[in-house]
């Protein structure tokens, strides 16, 4: 099962739009909602390369970007191949 984890506002529509997407997949995930937290922001920030923009999402501890990055993978068919090939490691 890999290890996916989101960083999240919880008013984002992005945020939601992504969480939903890995939901409608049935992958679990962590989400860490920062609303107002500039010290997990600043953390995501460091573990994201920079981007500070919401959401931020991992997979496997490899940084996978944001809402529109989960969706691209989605329609190259690329997101089933990153969450299978932690689940066979």
């Amino acid at each position: 099962m890999p290890n996916v984890e989101v960083y999240t506002w919880s008013t984002c529509p992005f945020c939601i739009r992504a969480k939903a997407l890995l939901q409608k997949k049935a992958i679990a995930y962590t989400e860490y909602c920062i609303d107002g937290d500039e010290e997990a922001r600043e953390q995501m920030t460091q573990r994201a390369g920079g981007r500070r923009s919401l959401p931020q999402i991992f997979i496997d501890d490899s940084h996978v970007g944001g809402c529109d990055d989960l969706y691209a993978l989605e329609q190259q068919g690329q997101l089933d191949e990153l969450l299978n090939k932690s689940s066979t490691v």
